[in-house]
């Protein structure tokens, strides 16, 4: 045999003895699951994938344990180490729970928990709160529906050491998933989210999980809770006088089944406009999401209904969240005179303008005031703060970054807003997280605004291109579910890392930024500066014509991401088919590099 064949034959025979441990390894795990004291139910379901030919459900189902990505932990429901599940859930808690105990001795502590529309959220969340109260642990539980940026509020409203939000966000209807919180109100970052990990390995068995409950231990939130927060809500009203004179304003909301069917209309209601339309066949919370493929504002077939009744209303600006509100999709009238749905990077862009020139306006600017976006949001946003002279700095994505940011700038430095181009929004800091109730009332005041004008959204965003430049992004998402997608997955980016391209269709590379390596290369200055962000598997490549294209695995769902951003200069309104065409085409030929190369 010649050498080269004996390297392949060796090889192939390594890969073949590393994929039968594998196997084993995952039947010994679901074989502990079988011997542990979960329900029969559950016993049935293991038995079954163990039993089966196929045992690709087995492997996906115990292949790895769940762990925190940038939103907690979020995954398909069902039985297994890596589904949502009361066990996996019960694992988490009873991490936190130790986690918690240990991080503040002889202290009273205190969780708040609430829970979306999803079905076996509020299952879930009883069983968490089971867990909590059999270690001791106070619980401030809602007894409804309360969007995600409510247990941020309440954490610290209740003073509370942690907080939990039972929800997989804008996922499909088969996932479920455990948002952690800190006393911040912030999701959980490093060092505590490693450590709670650590405390949760070291739970050897399901037996170990406190599932008998403490009801003494049990607050349950009260309607003066909602007031509370409502009230930080009104005191974001930037003009008074204006949504007054515009009271009328037409106004189409949908909560897609949501948690915010009954909070963002009484939001909106309360911050001065009367003319509020609800999408009544997406009003009631509902799991199943019936009227729509995904319950995800970023797709347009999720507001669909929404934009239907905002045709027969004549509304001047259309709202979606997702299930649990932290996020929100818009729509207005666009140059085609039919409505059409800005992105997240406009939408950021609009709120950092508007945010910025009212305190112009009105002298309020003292010089320390900040702005955050995440790295993968358009550059857009950065040059309007910088038109008005404020910071803007740049998190890795996740609110939980830009929470950080907030907490170590508090004293020194004034936070304004942040945003990310997956459609989240934060405007001051009484809440931690995005928030799609304080999006919505003020997107319906830079609604009057614009209507006092006689513009729509889409006016108001092109006299920003005027003045910065014309931006237009677009995400590419590729799926790759289970185990074998994960590993596609990181061997797309293991390829872009060792191959990386010094020109892409005819454009040099100038710069490349690995987040994972800690490094930004200057390629044309021969360069190397050192990262302060957290180590994260992203990779951008910057273009001598000013384009971007940022790579980036998902951390809450089974898909790598490629953010494409685009610019030229924008002088006169008459050239925008022209100016947009071009950048159109540039796009399209940068998605087809991209999906040509994976």
């Amino acid at each position: 045999m010649l050498i080269a064949e004996r390297l392949l034959f060796l090889a192939s025979y390594f890969r073949n003895v590393t994929k039968m441990k594998a196997e084993k390894e995952i039947v010994e795990k679901a074989q502990v699951w079988l011997d542990s004291p979960i329900d029969e139910e559950s016993k049935a379901a293991v038995r079954q994938m163990l039993e089966s030919e196929d045992q690709s459900e087995l492997i996906d189902a115990f292949y790895k344990d769940m762990d925190f990505g940038t939103g907690g932990m979020r995954g398909i429901m069902g039985v297994g180490s890596n589904r949502l599940n009361i066990y996996t859930l019960g694992m988490a808690t009873q991490g936190l729970s130790n986690y918690l105990l240990k991080s503040f001795p002889n202290q009273r502590v205190k969780v708040a928990i609430s829970y979306d529309s999803r079905n076996n959220s509020q299952y879930f969340a009883r069983k968490v709160a089971d867990v909590f109260t059999a270690n001791g642990i106070e619980v401030y539980f809602s007894d409804k529906v309360r969007p995600t940026p409510m247990v941020s509020y309440a954490i610290r409203h209740f003073e509370c050491q942690s907080g939990v939000m039972l929800t997989a966000s804008h996922n499909p209807k088969e996932y479920n998933g455990f948002k952690a919180y800190w006393e911040d109100g912030a999701q959980v970052i490093a060092p505590h989210d490693k450590n709670i990990i650590a405390e949760v390995n070291k739970i050897s068995s399901i037996a170990e999980i406190k599932f008998d409950g403490n009801p003494d231990l049990i607050h349950i939130m009260e309607d003066s809770f909602d007031r509370s927060y409502l009230a930080e809500i009104m005191n974001l009203k930037e003009n008074p006088d204006l949504v007054s004179r515009h009271s009328g304003l037409s106004i189409v909301y949908s909560p897609i089944h949501g948690t915010t069917g009954e909070i963002i209309p009484k939001a909106l209601k309360s911050y001065g406009f009367e003319n509020v339309h609800v999408v009544e066949e997406q009003r009631l919370p509902d799991g199943d999401f019936p009227t729509v493929i995904s319950p995800n504002p970023e797709e347009a077939e999720a507001m669909d209904l929404a934009i239907k009744l905002a045709e027969k209303v004549s509304a001047h600006i259309v709202l979606a969240s997702d299930p649990d509100g932290d996020r929100v999709g818009v729509a207005a009238i666009g140059k085609s005179g039919k409505y059409e749905l800005l992105n997240g990077n406009q939408t950021a862009a609009i709120l950092t303008w508007y945010l910025l020139r009212n305190l112009y306006d009105n002298r309020k600017l003292k010089g320390n005031e900040f702005i955050v976006k995440t790295i993968v949001t358009s550059d857009l946003v950065e040059k309007i703060a910088t038109f008005f002279g404020v910071k803007c700095y740049q998190t890795l994505t996740g609110f939980k970054y830009i929470a950080q940011l907030i907490r170590e700038k508090e004293g020194s430095e004034k936070f304004i807003g942040g945003g990310e181009e997956s459609y989240g929004y934060m405007v001051g800091d009484f809440v931690r997280d995005k928030d799609a109730v304080s999006a919505c009332v003020l997107l319906g005041e830079i609604g009057a605004w614009t209507k006092a004008r006689d513009l729509t959204l889409f006016d108001l965003l092109d006299q920003l291109h005027l003045r910065n430049g014309f931006y237009k992004e677009q995400l590419i998402s590729i799926t790759k579910k289970g185990k074998s997608g994960a590993e596609e997955i990181q061997a797309i980016m293991q390829k872009l890392r060792e191959n990386m391209p010094d020109q892409i269709l005819s454009k040099k590379v100038v710069r490349v930024v690995d987040v994972k390596a800690g490094t930004d290369k200057d390629l044309i200055a021969n360069t190397t500066t050192l990262l302060t962000l957290e180590s994260s598997n992203v990779l951008q490549f910057y273009l001598e014509d000013g384009s971007k294209i940022s790579a980036r695995p998902s951390g809450t769902e089974p898909k790598i991401k490629f953010y494409i951003s685009v610019n030229m200069p924008f002088l006169s309104q008459a050239d925008y088919a022209e100016v947009n065409g071009k950048l159109m085409n540039r796009i399209e030929q940068l998605k087809g590099f991209l999906e040509n190369f994976s």
